[in-house]
C-alpha cells in the first residue's frame, strides 16, 4: 500500500511537467496547415484584384506587393493559385514604376519614396522579372537616396509595416543587390558596405525592427546569430509575437517574424519555436480564412473597400494574413 502511495506521488509529480513537454513540442499537422492556406488564399487573390480596379495608379505593399509572395509561395507548395492575377500584380508592378521613370531619374522617386521603390522591385524580384531601363532608374534612384544616413527609411510613420528603417533598408538592399547594372555595381557595393555597418550597430527597439534587422543582415551575408536570438527571446508564451512589449501576440507580428526566421536559415520548420508559431497562427484564424489585426496607422488616404474583411482594420490585416499565409506555406514541402 506504501508503494501504491509512493508511485501516486511521483506521478502527481511529473504529469504536469509531462503535459508540458508534450504542448511545448506539439507539431502543426500538415493537414491542418494547408487546409488554412486554402481558407485563406481565395481572400488574398479576390481583395488583390480589386484593389487594382480601385487604386489603379497605386502600387501597395499590403495589395499586391506581399500577395504576391503569398501566391507564390503557396505555388511551389503545390495550392493551385490564379496565374492571370499573379502575372497582373506583377505587371501593374512594373507599370507603376515605369510611370515614375522620369522622377526617379531625377532623384524625386514616387509617393513613398524608399521604401515604395524597394518594396516593389522586391516585388518584381520575386516574380524573376528581367532588368530593363525602367529597373535600372529605380536602382539609380535608391543609390543617391538618403545616402547620407548609411541606410534607408521610410517618409513617414505608419506603424507596424511603414514605420522602420531597417525595413526599408532590406528592400533598398534586396533590390539593389539583385538588380544593379554593371555601370551601377562600384556604387552598389558602396551604399551595401555602409548599410551592413549601419546594420552590424544600429539594434533594434521592437518587432518590427528586429524582424527586418534579421532580414537585411541576412541579405548582406553578415552574422545573424545574435539578431535572430534577439527576435527568438521576444516569443510570448502563447507562441505568437506582438507588435511591441505592451500589445498581445498578433498576426502581422508572428507571420513576419516567421517568415523571417526561416528564410534566414535561422530555424527549421520543425523547430519548437516555429512550430508554436504556427500553432498560434492556426488557432488565430477565423472560420473565413482571415486574421484581423487592429490598425495603429492614422489614415491619410481615401478610404475604399477592398474585399477583405475588417472594415477600416482591412488594409493590416490582409498584410498580416499575407504574412501569416506565407509562414504557414514554408512548413510544407516543396513541389506538393
Amino acid at each position: 500500500m506504501r508503494v501504491t502511495l509512493n508511485v501516486l506521488k511521483v506521478m502527481r509529480l511529473f504529469v504536469p511537467l509531462f503535459g508540458f513537454v508534450l504542448l511545448s513540442c506539439a507539431v502543426a499537422d500538415e493537414t491542418s496547415i494547408r487546409a488554412a492556406v486554402a481558407r485563406s488564399l481565395p481572400l488574398l487573390e479576390r481583395s488583390s484584384v480589386i484593389a487594382i480596379d480601385e487604386r489603379s495608379n497605386c502600387f501597395t505593399c499590403h495589395h499586391t506587393g506581399l500577395p504576391v509572395m503569398a501566391f507564390i509561395t503557396a505555388r511551389e507548395r503545390g495550392f493551385k493559385i490564379d496565374a492571370g492575377n499573379l502575372q497582373t500584380q506583377l505587371q501593374f508592378t512594373s507599370d507603376f514604376l515605369a510611370k515614375g521613370r522620369a522622377n526617379y531619374l531625377q532623384g524625386k522617386g514616387q509617393g513613398g519614396q524608399a521604401f515604395t521603390a524597394g518594396s516593389a522591385l522586391w516585388t518584381l524580384k520575386l516574380g524573376n522579372s528581367k532588368p530593363d531601363a525602367n529597373i535600372e532608374a529605380v536602382v539609380e534612384y535608391l543609390l543617391g537616396h538618403q545616402k547620407e544616413l548609411h541606410h534607408w527609411k521610410p517618409p513617414s510613420i505608419r506603424p507596424p509595416s511603414e514605420e522602420s528603417p531597417f525595413s526599408a533598408t532590406f528592400f533598398a538592399l534586396e533590390s539593389i543587390q539583385h538588380f544593379s547594372s554593371s555601370s551601377q555595381q562600384d556604387r552598389a557595393n558602396v551604399r551595401i558596405a555602409q548599410a551592413r555597418d549601419w546594420l552590424l550597430k544600429t539594434p533594434a527597439q521592437n518587432t518590427e525592427d528586429r524582424v527586418f534587422r534579421l532580414w537585411a543582415l541576412h541579405s548582406v551575408s553578415a552574422d545573424t546569430k545574435s539578431a535572430a536570438q534577439d527576435l527568438l527571446r521576444t516569443q510570448r508564451e502563447d507562441g505568437g509575437w506582438a507588435q511591441l512589449e505592451s500589445m498581445t501576440s498578433d498576426a502581422y507580428a508572428t507571420g513576419t517574424a516567421l517568415v523571417a526566421l526561416h528564410r534566414t536559415g535561422s530555424v527549421t520548420a520543425d523547430d519548437p519555436a516555429f512550430q508554436r508559431g504556427l500553432q498560434w497562427l492556426l488557432k488565430s484564424q477565423l472560420p473565413d480564412g482571415s486574421w484581423h489585426v487592429v490598425s495603429r496607422a492614422k489614415p491619410f488616404q481615401k478610404y475604399f473597400e477592398s474585399g477583405y474583411p475588417h472594415g477600416k482594420d482591412q488594409f493590416i490585416s490582409i498584410t498580416a494574413a499575407c504574412w501569416a499565409t506565407t509562414a504557414l506555406a514554408l512548413a510544407l514541402p516543396v513541389g506538393q
